[in-house]
């Protein structure tokens, strides 16, 4: 007997979690098997919710709900209200797996979106591109995923070269012709430190020294004492979540005073992080890859926070805008696909959409082209977290 994709992903992962809080549902028997009914898109997340990556799958979950809120108080899109279905993974790409599985077999989900994590998506991509569903924004931005269009696979955020390219660059333009890397011991850090040689390679820039940190590491001081050792002009963090502030600490705490960049998936919480590090997080230098969430001037981001206003989201962050950006990029994409969309006529809607704006924000598919935007910039932390240009 031939194994369903849920069986198959529960025996290699382990059972599944329950379903977050927020607007969703799980699927009904009578539902469409392609996620879509008369009155309802069904849309599937697997993210982190808990453990110590949690803010990104948090607060990226709150940013495309709000807007799928607003469509549908609108009353959808064609006349369909959209559903959004998420699990917790906890960050462990074999719960991904299985929760991939189970949305795909079991809730019949239309399209997934909001995944976390470059092991994550690896490990979901696989058992999306068999079952022929879309995978739309992951929050991840490595650049193996983008190097050659896959079909089922779209971004929305500028890949992680993009942002060591504007590190690096602005790095060699200043003069510093040395670094040191601190990454993440795992796919993500590995991949794109690689990544972050090549480019260095590029612009003359030496790497001295590369150190590793585990993502659940509770102190970083044999890191600082290599790093002290290697006097690097900068140092260049390929990190993610909570391991940050441990760095931080223990860095801010030593004599080594070489300035501190990191990739914008590197500070989620950045009022807690502040709080946190007592006002060490000052001096650190971001790379963004969406407009500061206070820009009233940006039209985007002016829709976002009248919308938090509106439906009374409390999260306002750096990710929880990107959600917005991307859950409004999707929802252009399922109009295009028609009054009665298939999973084939929602990726050629988003083929369709050209070289465009969302509310000034730029966006460019094809059918060559799935990365979406190239935007990037460089931002300074304050020691209240807030961040300036």
């Amino acid at each position: 007997m031939k194994l369903s994709i849920t069986r198959r992903a529960m025996v290699a992962g382990g059972a599944a979690l329950a379903l977050g809080p927020g607007l969703l549902r799980s699927a009904r028997a009578d539902n469409g098997t392609n996620g879509v009914t008369d009155t309802t898109i069904r849309i599937g997340q697997s993210a982190v919710f808990s453990g110590p990556a949690k803010d990104f799958g948090i607060d990226y979950r709150a940013g495309i709900k709000l807007y799928f809120d607003r469509v549908n108080k609108s009353g959808g899109v064609n006349g369909r209200k959209i559903e959004l279905v998420t699990y917790d993974d906890a960050y462990d790409p074999a719960k991904t797996a299985v929760n991939t599985a189970k949305l795909i077999d079991e809730d019949k989900v239309f399209a997934l979106t909001g995944y976390v994590a470059t092991g994550n998506l690896a490990a979901a991509m696989p058992l999306a591109e068999k079952a022929g569903v879309p995978m739309f924004a992951p929050l991840v931005g490595t650049t193996s995923f983008r190097t050659k269009v896959n079909r089922y696979l779209f971004h929305v955020r500028a890949g992680y070269d993009l942002e060591l390219r504007k590190i690096i660059s602005h790095l060699s333009t200043i003069g510093i012709q040395s670094i040191a890397v601190v990454y993440q011991d795992s796919a993500f850090g590995k991949s794109n430190l690689a990544t972050c040689e090549e480019l260095a390679a590029d612009y003359k820039v030496k790497v001295l020294k590369t150190f590793p940190l585990a993502i659940a590491a509770e102190d970083a001081k044999q890191v600082v004492t290599g790093l002290a050792d290697a006097k690097p002009g900068a140092v260049v963090m390929i990190m993610a979540g909570r391991m940050v502030e441990v760095f931080m600490r223990d860095y801010r705490a030593s004599a080594v005073g070489s300035p501190l960049y990191t990739l914008s998936v590197g500070i989620t919480d950045a009022a807690g992080s502040a709080k946190r590090l007592d006002g060490k997080l000052a001096g650190l230098v971001t790379a963004s890859i969406v407009p500061p969430p206070q820009a009233l001037r940006v039209p985007i981001v002016a829709d976002y926070q009248r919308d938090r206003a509106e439906f009374g989201e409390k999260i306002d962050s750096y990710t929880a805008l990107e959600g917005y950006i991307v859950a409004r990029v999707m929802v252009e994409g399922l109009r295009r696909a028609g009054k009665t969309p298939t999973r084939d006529s929602f990726i050629a809607g988003l083929e369709s959409i050209g070289s465009t704006r969302f509310g000034e924000f730029p966006i460019e598919y094809s059918a060559k082209n799935h990365n979406g935007s190239t935007f990037v910039d460089l931002e300074i932390y304050a020691r209240d977290g807030q961040l300036r240009r």
